[in-house]
């Protein structure tokens, strides 16, 4: 791998900015990609698609504590900072930006954003303030980076829309790109969870796309989402996830509930495989 010690790091938003402002100056276009770090080849492939888009890439790795409720695993949530930083080398990253908890909510922080309509419903109704720690600490690494672009993974597709939405709102001067899915051979989306899975659930994990899939296969075909749905939550329970949060049909740009696919669709899901929350979704269309 490439010396990690030759990436720029930061963890203060002075001297970032003051990086971003010379890079601007010389008409250089910055794409930012967000991280909870524990890097796999799918933050691999946001970083190699904001190198195509951008002349200079920041990697921001943040734990971002407001975004976990009382009973998640923010404490056990993987951290390896230095093979992150290793692989942000290697993948040709230009900086990192490393702020700490004190940083980005100082004493007596009290400023959270809201959005509505979209975050109701699906990960909203279990992860309560879950959404609005995103999109909090999501504006602020848009204002201390002020980068052109900002990538984002498909597989959170809720929360994809919900930035997008505060993007919108606040009027913040920055494009907002999702970029697709990156899964493993047998269909499992790659996430930093999935190291949590025993052996026999690893085995086991694949199922949740392939129900996905089928679904939205039928949707595509003419089907029904109620039946279809059914016989998914089926089909779930018959592989060992348990409970089944939710699997939904969704409008793909509103989230508004659907029944046929008459419009492009998301087929959404969130369910537990042992003690590992396990999401993914699939595209109608």
């Amino acid at each position: 791998m490439s010396d990690p010690v030759s990436l720029l790091r930061f963890t203060s938003v002075a001297p970032l900015r003051a990086a971003v402002a010379a890079w601007r100056r010389a008409d250089e276009r910055v794409v930012l990609v967000p991280t909870m770090g524990a890097l796999h080849a799918g933050h691999l492939a946001l970083m190699a698609r904001a190198r195509s888009l951008g002349r200079r890439v920041v990697a921001s790795i943040f734990v971002n504590p407001t975004q976990f409720g009382p009973n998640e695993d923010f404490s056990r949530y993987p951290r390896d900072t230095e093979t992150d930083l290793a692989l942000l080398a290697e993948a040709g990253v230009d900086a990192a930006y490393l702020p700490e908890v004190s940083g980005m909510y100082p004493e007596h922080f009290s400023t959270r954003i809201e959005v509505g309509g979209l975050t109701e419903g699906l990960c909203g109704a279990y992860r309560p303030g879950h959404f609005s720690g995103v999109a909090t600490v999501v504006t602020k690494l848009l204002n201390q980076v002020q980068p052109d672009c900002a990538l984002f993974g498909e597989k959170d597709y809720q929360q994809l829309l919900v930035i997008r939405r505060a993007v919108r709102d606040l009027d913040l001067p920055v494009e907002i790109q999702g970029v697709p899915t990156l899964r493993e051979a047998d269909g499992l989306a790659l996430s930093s969870r999935n190291r949590y899975l025993a052996p026999e659930e690893r085995v086991r994990a694949p199922r949740l796309h392939a129900v996905l899939s089928e679904i939205a296969a039928g949707l595509a075909a003419g089907g029904s989402a109620g039946p279809l749905v059914e016989g998914g939550r089926a089909a779930l329970a018959a592989a060992g996830f348990e409970p089944v949060q939710y699997l939904e049909v969704r409008d793909a740009e509103t989230l508004a509930p659907v029944e046929h696919a008459t419009r492009p669709a998301r087929v959404l899901a969130a369910a537990y495989l042992g003690r590992t929350r396990l999401i993914d979704n699939v595209a109608v269309g």
